[in-house]
């Protein structure tokens, strides 16, 4: 059986009479369960060349939360959580190994969130973990788990009791989950899809997202907020090393977590091939980028006559575009 679907660059969303002046005028904010609201409907990806202390206070201070890699010692992940200051912040778990102890020295230590970090999350182990931290978390400790790319994924853990679910499998700008394993729907018809879901919980777009125009998409195809790495990676606050060569630009590694580098580095060895490491230009302080995202969003909401998520989600109107479209919505002067 074949189901056609659609990218984020297969559609568009189709401009709306606006009475917004001033993109101030629009509301990003997002309830998410915990003591603060976020104003602004992004979180960092919880990886090892995107996520750090300092990344983790900008991006709250931009409005949005960061996530805490898991590819250290239980000590290294608590240490950085309690260096994040007064900073709300989330951290991830796995599902195997000191995952349990792990979740709540974790949210002893302060944690907002718990994040169950797994690839496949429509897996066995996953639901297991999900019903366990559900009994064993604090309430007001919001518990985020995934990645899934069906209907079916995302009601299977929000039954479970997840208060998010982070939706989209391998469509990652450094995943190649979808080559190795013949595997994935593309994010935005997963988000699409989930978005029937009847049960109250939170949909995280994850994967596919290259910029502003795709967050705005995310969102008005039933997304409450998105999660993004690449748009983060590069920039003065992630993880790494800056790599300088005579005659080109800067640069920092940026790399896939089921990537054989990542592995390997956190690890010792690798037991999957389902991504890669590159290298990305450097971007300066992430507050920069952030700024640029808040205002890519914002003027999206405009675009539509819109002032919040809720407003978009029930006013937007998708239209589907030919290659030859994609092409002119691209920046296409000839140089």
């Amino acid at each position: 059986m074949f189901t056609k679907t659609l990218a984020f660059d297969d559609v568009l969303l189709r401009p709306r009479y606006s009475d917004i002046v001033t993109r101030k005028d629009v509301d990003l904010s997002v309830e998410i369960g915990t003591p603060r609201s976020m104003r602004l409907p992004i979180f960092a990806s919880p990886m090892d060349t995107v996520m750090s202390v300092p990344m983790a206070i900008r991006v709250f201070d931009a409005g949005g939360r960061g996530i805490l890699h898991r590819y250290c010692s239980i000590d290294e992940q608590v240490e950085a959580l309690m260096c994040c200051e007064t900073a709300e912040v989330f951290a991830a778990v796995g599902v195997t190994g000191d995952w349990f102890d792990r979740a709540l020295a974790l949210v002893d230590s302060g944690a907002a969130g718990i994040c169950i970090d797994v690839a496949h999350g429509h897996h066995k182990t996953v639901l297991s973990a999900v019903e366990q931290l559900k009994h064993a978390l604090p309430l007001g400790v919001h518990l985020m788990a995934g990645n899934v790319a069906t209907l079916n994924g995302f009601d299977a853990l929000a039954e479970a009791g997840a208060d998010s679910v982070r939706v989209g499998v391998g469509g990652g700008s450094i995943c190649s989950t979808r080559i190795q394993t013949g595997h994935g729907v593309p994010t935005f018809q997963s988000v699409l899809e989930c978005s029937q879901s009847e049960y109250d919980c939170l949909l995280i777009a994850d994967g596919g997202i290259k910029n502003s125009g795709d967050i705005v998409k995310a969102l008005a195809a039933g997304a409450d907020a998105v999660m993004i790495g690449s748009m983060l990676a590069g920039t003065t606050e992630s993880p790494g090393e800056v790599i300088t060569n005579p005659g080109v630009p800067p640069v920092k590694v940026y790399r896939g977590m089921a990537s054989p580098e990542a592995q390997v580095a956190w690890r010792g060895k690798y037991s999957s091939n389902e991504g890669v490491s590159r290298t990305v230009p450097l971007k300066g302080p992430v507050a920069s980028t952030l700024y640029e995202i808040d205002k890519g969003i914002r003027s999206g909401l405009s675009y539509s006559g819109v002032r919040n998520i809720r407003e978009l989600q029930a006013k937007s109107e998708f239209i589907t575009q030919t290659s030859a479209g994609a092409k002119e919505s691209s920046t296409h002067i000839d140089g």
